[in-house]
């Protein structure tokens, strides 16, 4: 019984994040959930918010190019039943952001994953068995980047970020195992487009940012 106890304390240690201002100049540290409650207040006050936290968005493709894109849980607050990128999540307190995509990866899509740099990314990707592992580059960096979610009742919700964007390959099997999402579902890049351009409404906006913006990455392997 003191066993459980201990579990349950343990599962239940808040997620800690590093607070900067629009700057990129530190403030603090803070609970997720303290933090996430004074920012809905400041943006349902003013429309803004002034505060920002570190995370990380990834576009995870097949060595042929097909996109892989997850579908949000439709009990999600934020953007329910939408496809979005393959994963996306905060960067916690004394954490990187390779780390935390490799954790990512691990915990939400249930595959190993490496993360290098540029000039090591294109002959990895080409030696590696990617049925085993997804390697992964860091592609752009943007601060603040403005994320736009949607709640159920149609209410806007604009957070900044301090965003590392990523793409990969993987050949292998994919689950999604936190319960964020319903399903995958994968596509062309021309597939892909074409559905943005018919049916915005079934999509993210920070979907439609990345393919918009990286575009020339979302490619198949040579």
């Amino acid at each position: 019984m003191a066993e459980k106890k201990l579990e349950a304390k343990l599962g239940d240690k808040p997620e800690l994040l590093e607070i900067y201002d629009l700057n990129g100049k530190f403030l603090c540290v803070k609970e997720r959930k303290k933090l996430y409650s004074e920012i809905r207040k400041e943006f349902a006050e003013t429309g803004k918010i002034t505060k920002q936290v570190r995370g990380i968005r990834l576009l995870l493709l097949n060595s042929s190019g097909r996109i892989y894109l997850q579908k949000r849980a439709k009990h999600k607050k934020e953007n329910p039943g939408l496809y979005d990128k393959t994963v996306g999540g905060h960067v916690s307190a004394g954490t990187s952001y390779d780390m935390t995509l490799v954790k990512e990866c691990s915990e939400e899509l249930g595959f190993p994953a490496a993360v290098l740099p540029a000039t090591e990314f294109s002959t990895a990707v080409n030696s590696v068995d990617l049925t085993i592992v997804g390697i992964f580059k860091q592609i752009d960096y943007i601060t603040p980047f403005m994320s736009t979610r949607i709640s159920k009742d149609g209410t806007k919700f604009i957070q900044p970020w301090m965003n590392a964007f990523y793409i990969g390959y993987y050949n292998g099997a994919i689950r999604f195992a936190d319960g964020e999402s319903s399903g995958i579902q994968v596509y062309s890049l021309d597939e892909l487009k074409e559905e943005l351009e018919e049916k915005p409404d079934e999509f993210t906006e920070d979907i439609k940012f990345m393919v918009n913006t990286y575009e020339p990455y979302l490619v198949p392997l040579k």
